[in-house]
C-alpha cells in the first residue's frame, strides 16, 4: 500500500473516492459536515432518509456527489460519539478499506484523521493509526496458497490534515506509522507460515535478509555446537528431541554513536510444539506454528525500527528450535544445567519455552542493557486470565513496567500487569534440582514469570506473555496471527529517545 500526506480544501481534492465519518444517529463529523456544505446539504439529506444510521463499521458508498471534486465519497460510522475512541477509530478505518476494496476503489483520501480521539498530538496519532489500521486490514496470506485471491483494488491511502502548521506533525505520523506496519506485517507473515516452512533455519535466513538491507543492522547466528560450547544445556535440551536443526539469532541493530548500552529484545522462537512426551491434545495442535510469535515480534520491531531509522540500539535474540519427540527429548523427571550454572528439573516437556528463553536472559546479560524485555507465548494460564485483548506483563521494576504500559496505550497494543512477587517461587521447589520448570496449576503465568526471574537478577527486566494477544484462534476468517506486540515494543524504543 502507497500512503502519503495531503493538505488544501477537502471538496476540492481530485482522489477517487473522498472519506469521511458520520457519528450515531446521523450526525456529521466536522469532515463530513464540510463535504455537506459542499454539495448543498446532499449528505444530510440521504441521511435524514436512512442512507446510513452511522453505527460503528457502517459504511456507505456514493458516486458523483454534487460540489465534491472527488468521484466517490465514502461515508463510514464512527457509533457513538460519546463513546469514541481509538478502538471505534481503527475500526472505522478497516472497515472503510475493506469497503474500498469491495467498491474497486484504487485510491482514497482520508479525512477521519480531522476526528482522531486524542487531545494530544492528535494528528500524529491520527495519521499514524489511520496507516496501522489500514495495513491490517490490507494483509493477505497467500504465500502457500495456489491459487491467489484476487488483490484488493485499493493501492493507494492518503491522510489528510488541515491548517499550515500541521505538515511535521503529519510526516511524522506517516513515517513512524509505516515502520510499523511494515514491522507487523513481518510478524504475522512469520507467525502464518506453516512450521514446515517457517523453521529456525528459515528464521536465521529472515535475520540474514535484514541484515543486507541496512549497514545498521548486524547478525551473528550460533548453531547447535556454539551454544554446546557456551554450555546452553536448557535450550539445548529441548533443540535435541527435533531433526531439525536449532539456531540462536542474535540481531543487532546500532543507529546511535560511539558506545551505547542497548535495549535488547528475547524472542520465543519455538516453530513448532508438539508439547514433546507432555503431549498435547490433537484438537488445534496445528496452531502451535503460532509458539514461535514471541521470536515473530522480535523480527517484526527490529525490521520497524530501521525502517524508521530510529536513532536507537536495540539486540534482538531469537533462540528458535522445535519441541519434538524422538529418543533423545527429555524425559519428565530429567534435570539439565542451564548457560547461568543452574539446574532444572523437567517436570512437563510442554513447558519448555521458559528452556529456551532461560539461556537467551542469560547470554542477554553480556550486552550490559539498559532494559531486557523477554516476549513469549509462554501460558495457557495468561489466555485464560486475560483473554485475547491483553498481553500479559510481568516485571520487578515499577518503573520500567510503567513505561512498558504507556506504550501499549499509546499505540493501542495494551498489556496488563500481573503480579511477580517472591511468594509464588516456593511453587517451583525441586528436591532434585535449584528448581523445577513448573509450579502447578496455581498461577501458572505468574510461576512461569517466577521461573524466568530467576535468570534476570541484577537487570532492568520485564516478561511479556503473548499467549492469547499474538494470534486469532479458531476457524473462522480472522484466525491467524496479529503481529502483537510489535507496536507496543517499537512505541516502548520511540520513548526512550
Amino acid at each position: 500500500m502507497k500512503y502519503q500526506i495531503k493538505t488544501g480544501a477537502p471538496e476540492k481534492q481530485r482522489s477517487q473516492c473522498v472519506v469521511a465519518g458520520i457519528f450515531s444517529k446521523g450526525k456529521l463529523s466536522e469532515a463530513a459536515a464540510t463535504l455537506d456544505s459542499a454539495s448543498g446539504g446532499r449528505l444530510k439529506a440521504l441521511l435524514k432518509a436512512g442512507a446510513l444510521q452511522g453505527d460503528r463499521g457502517q459504511t456507505r458508498l456514493l458516486f458523483d456527489v454534487k460540489g465534491i471534486a472527488a468521484k466517490s465519497v465514502l461515508l463510514v460510522g464512527l457509533g457513538d460519539e460519546e463513546q469514541y475512541g481509538h478502538r471505534a477509530y481503527r475500526e472505522a478505518v478497516q472497515a472503510a478499506v475493506k469497503a474500498l476494496d469491495e467498491g474497486g476503489i484504487k485510491d482514497a483520501l482520508f479525512l477521519t484523521t480531522m476526528e482522531f480521539p486524542s487531545e494530544e498530538d492528535a494528528l500524529y496519532w491520527g495519521v499514524r493509526h489511520l496507516v496501522e489500521a489500514a495495513d491490517y486490514a490490507a494483509y493477505r496470506f497467500d504465500t502457500t496458497v495456489s491459487q491467489k485471491a484476487p488483490a484488493g483494488s485499493l493501492k493507494s491511502v492518503d491522510a489528510w490534515y488541515q491548517g499550515r502548521g500541521g505538515k511535521a506533525a503529519a510526516e511524522k505520523g506517516l513515517h513512524h506509522g509505516q515502520g510499523v506496519a511494515e514491522g507487523t506485517a513481518l510478524a504475522r507473515e512469520l507467525g502464518d507460515l506453516p512450521a514446515n516452512v517457517c523453521t529456525p533455519s528459515h528464521l536465521a535466513n529472515q535475520a540474514r535478509k535484514l541484515a543486507r538491507n541496512d549497514k545498521q543492522f548486524k547478525t551473528t547466528i550460533l548453531n547447535e555446537a556454539d551454544c554446546k560450547k557456551l554450555g546452553m544445556g536448557s535450550f539445548l535440551s529441548v533443540a535435541k528431541g527435533s531433526d531439525e536443526p536449532c539456531k540462536f539469532i542474535v540481531m543487532e541493530y546500532k543507529n546511535t554513536k560511539g558506545k551505547t548500552r542497548p535495549h535488547v529484545l528475547v524472542g520465543k522462537g519455538l516453530t513448532f510444539d508438539t508439547g514433546g512426551i507432555s503431549l498435547k491434545p490433537a484438537p488445534g495442535m496445528d496452531e502451535m506454528k503460532y509458539d514461535m510469535c514471541g521470536g515473530a515480534s522480535v523480527f517484526g520491531t527490529l525490521a520497524a525500527v530501521s525502517n524508521m531509522q530510529l536513532p536507537t540500539h536495540v539486540v534482538g535474540i531469537v533462540p528458535a528450535t522445535e519441541n519434538h519427540i524422538n529418543g533423545k527429548a527429555n524425559k519428565p523427571g530429567d534435570v539439565v544445567t542451564s548457560l547461568s550454572g543452574q539446574t532444572i528439573e523437567i517436570l512437563n516437556t510442554d513447558a519448555e519455552g521458559r528452556l529456551i528463553l532461560n539461556d537467551a536472559l542469560t547470554y542477554a546479560k553480556r550486552y550490559k542493557p539498559q532494559s531486557l524485555i523477554d516476549i513469549a507465548t509462554l501460558t495457557g494460564a495468561c489466555v485464560i486470565a486475560l483473554g485475547q485483548h491483553a498481553s500479559g506483563l510481568m516485571s520487578k521494576d515499577d518503573e520500567l513496567a510503567e513505561d512498558i504500559l504507556a506504550a501499549g496505550n499509546k499505540a493501542w497494543d495494551r498489556a496488563w500487569r500481573l503480579p511477580l512477587w517472591d511468594e509464588y517461587q516456593d511453587q517451583l521447589k525441586s528436591k532434585f534440582a535449584d528448581m523445577a520448570n513448573v509450579g502447578g496449576k496455581e498461577a501458572g503465568s505468574v510461576t512461569a514469570g517466577c521461573f524466568l526471574s530467576r535468570y534476570t537478577e541484577g537487570q532492568r527486566w520485564a516478561h511479556i506473555d503473548v499467549a492469547g494477544s499474538a494470534w486469532i484462534s479458531g476457524n473462522g476468517p480472522q484466525k491467524g496471527a496479529t503481529g502483537r506486540p510489535v507496536p507496543l515494543l517499537t512505541q516502548y524504543l520511540i520513548d526512550q529517545n
